[in-house]
């Protein structure tokens, strides 16, 4: 049982499918909000409130209390790390809250795209998924079966299991997921 429930990560809910159908000349772009400390989840809100799009994303942590008891929490997939899409006027709504530190305009924009849809897309699958900040060369990879099919990545191994290493270049952070070996292609 969750201490809290899961708030809300991304808006509007539809965020990634509408990427898309939205006109280029509305100046809507990806920044990178650095948040003050343990603050992603107040920015979110605050986002939400504002009606600005954002995506932070959320995974649930498992865990044993000291007297043995399994709980879990909610926390953020990249610690500091908030993702806005807008214009100049919600940028700066997003900086005015109080809970960003520093504003990084994202600028390899389709690069980011591809790299955050697929962190939202493994998210989503509600497997397992790992932060990883260290980032490791190794043979870049395709999945051909299971519940991440069609993603591509960088093959690590991490105690004792292959994960698949997906990465947001930009940011030199990722995430990680456990595969098979035989779940997977060369590219």
């Amino acid at each position: 049982m969750p201490l809290l429930k899961q708030e809300q990560d991304i808006f509007p809910e539809n965020l990634f499918e509408s990427l898309e159908t939205l006109p280029s000349e509305a100046g809507m772009r990806w920044w990178a909000m650095q948040t003050l400390p343990r603050c992603e989840k107040k920015l979110m809100r605050q986002l939400l409130d504002s009606q600005v799009p954002y995506y932070g994303p959320v995974i649930e942590r498992r865990y044993r209390s000291p007297q043995g008891r399994l709980r879990s929490s909610f926390v953020p997939l990249f610690s500091n790390y908030v993702f806005v899409f807008g214009n100049e006027e919600m940028r700066y709504k997003a900086f005015s809250t109080g809970s960003v530190s520093k504003c990084m305009k994202v600028v390899e924009t389709e690069q980011f795209v591809e790299d955050i849809t697929r962190i939202y897309r493994a998210v989503q699958t509600g497997e397992p998924v790992f932060p990883e900040t260290k980032l490791e060369p190794g043979d870049p990879v395709r999945v051909k079966s299971g519940p991440f099919k069609g993603f591509e990545g960088t093959v690590i191994r991490r105690e004792h299991e292959v994960r698949l290493l997906i990465t947001v270049r930009c940011m030199g952070q990722g995430i990680s997921v456990q595969i098979l070996d035989c779940q997977v292609d060369a590219l």
